[in-house]
């Protein structure tokens, strides 16, 4: 679960191209306090399994998690 924005350090996007170099196969999420951000629209186009804009409930957190990880 990576958030896009972090302020003095790298945010979700590069992060998750660092990981992928460590692993391709990792599954990531993003999150975000802003809705509108195009990897939150289209987290499958910038390689993220899913995202969640904040705030979000735990049940969606729960569901998004079941969602990308299986059951």
């Amino acid at each position: 679960i990576l958030d896009l924005t972090v302020r003095g350090g790298w945010g979700g996007v590069p992060t998750l191209e660092a990981l992928r170099r460590l692993d391709p196969t990792v599954k990531a999420i993003a999150v975000s306090g802003y809705a509108d951000d195009p990897v939150i629209v289209e987290p499958l186009r910038h390689g993220f399994h899913g995202a969640l804009a904040k705030p979000h409930g735990i049940a969606a957190l729960r569901a998004l998690l079941a969602q990308v990880l299986g059951p």
